[in-house]
């Protein structure tokens, strides 16, 4: 099936490898396709932070995953299931990320903590608001507490 989905956006940052951690210390602009306008970004300044749907379009197919593996290949982490973690091998390459606003500026949307590489196809951009987030306690397991220890890390 086809679902006809189409990129919004162009990442531009000075990233060009995805490195899993550290990704606060990135800022990078959200550049708008030629058939936006600036308004179709009005009132997004009003945010703190947005919420970035973007594809892993530099993964190639055969490292696709479809089963389970072990996060960043850590054998003594679990052997999860692709859908039980949020690495860049996912069957539709579909990355998710919130992550704040700096700026709104005509067609780019400038960010930190975007953890997309240059040139990342954007297929859309959401306000987070509090209604939308997390109701009620989050629990996870403890491998991934571990594993997401340094990735938002900033220096200084």
């Amino acid at each position: 099936m086809s679902l006809g989905i189409t990129a919004i956006a162009k990442v531009r940052s000075t990233r060009a490898d995805a490195v899993d951690d550290d990704w606060d210390r990135e800022t990078a602009i959200i550049e708008l396709e030629p058939r936006f306008g600036p308004e179709a970004l009005f009132g997004l300044d009003a945010f703190s932070h947005a919420e970035i749907a973007f594809v892993f379009d530099q993964v190639p197919d055969s490292k696709i995953e479809t089963g389970a593996r072990h996060p960043r290949n850590r054998e003594d982490w679990p052997l999860v299931g692709i859908f039980a973690q949020r690495g860049k091998s996912r069957p539709n390459r579909i990355g998710i990320t919130v992550c704040r606003i700096e700026q709104v500026e005509g067609t780019r949307l400038h960010v930190r903590g975007l953890d997309a590489i240059h040139g990342t196809p954007v297929i859309d951009i959401k306000p987070v608001m509090r209604e939308f987030l997390p109701r009620g306690e989050i629990r996870q397991p403890a491998w991934a507490t571990e594993l997401m220890a340094d990735y938002w890390t900033r220096e200084g």
